[in-house]
């Protein structure tokens, strides 16, 4: 069995309400940011959209956008 990474639609007759769907973050070279792994950081770097690389003191890491475990301080 395989995992699909398609979103699954929600029908209007479920009895479940419509997951919410967030924005993609945005971040800009200066931000502060979190991440679940490497902890505190900064954006030193943009990628338009594909990436940002985040110094997080000891070493820099290109992140992946979407940005699933980061997030802005």
């Amino acid at each position: 069995m395989t995992k699909s990474s398609a979103p699954k639609r929600h029908l209007p007759t479920s009895p479940f309400k419509a997951p919410v769907t967030l924005p993609p973050q945005q971040f800009a070279v200066g931000d502060q940011v979190t991440h679940d792994v490497y902890g505190l950081g900064r954006v030193v770097g943009i990628e338009s959209g594909i990436a940002a690389v985040v110094d997080f003191g000891s070493t820099q890491k290109r992140i992946l956008s979407p940005y699933a475990k980061m997030s802005k301080l």
